[in-house]
């Protein structure tokens, strides 16, 4: 390997590192689910014209269901505001069962246990900072 090939692959290894370096884990902690039947959904959106609106959430994961405590590792997010959506889904049908008034029957939560009079709270009292350097945890309740 010539002397330029060598400092070239040296370079784009360094940049490499230095991006996995600049974003940091963030662990959302989803509490009181009632059984452990289905799976429990989060979604991380990262602007309040994303929040809520289906596929273009920053991240999306599942997990199994049990009941109590449900933990989500999110690896390498980089620094900025998000918001967390989750429910749980424990007929398994892929969404968030309403009843003839529009009213969740199964279980949801947000991050910051945000909450508004009437619907789903705003992206703005969802949303927290998150620096993309340090480990970051945040729980929040299911609501059913």
């Amino acid at each position: 390997m010539t002397r330029l090939n060598t400092f070239a692959v040296s370079v784009f290894l360094l940049s490499i590192s230095a991006r996995a370096a600049s974003a940091a884990n963030l662990t959302v902690v989803v509490k009181d689910a009632h059984n452990a039947k289905g799976y429990v959904f989060i979604a991380v959106y990262d602007s309040d014209s994303s929040f809520m609106k289906g596929p273009p959430a920053k991240v999306a994961r599942k997990s199994k269901g049990v009941k109590g405590t449900v933990i989500f590792v999110i690896p390498n997010l980089p620094a900025g505001k998000y918001a967390v959506t989750s429910y749980h889904d424990e007929n398994d049908n892929g969404k968030m069962d309403k009843n003839s008034l529009g009213v969740p029957t199964e279980g949801y939560g947000f991050s910051n246990d945000a909450q508004d009079v009437g619907g789903p709270p705003k992206y703005s009292q969802a949303a927290f900072d998150f620096d993309g350097k340090t480990d970051k945890t945040i729980s929040f309740s299911l609501n059913y």
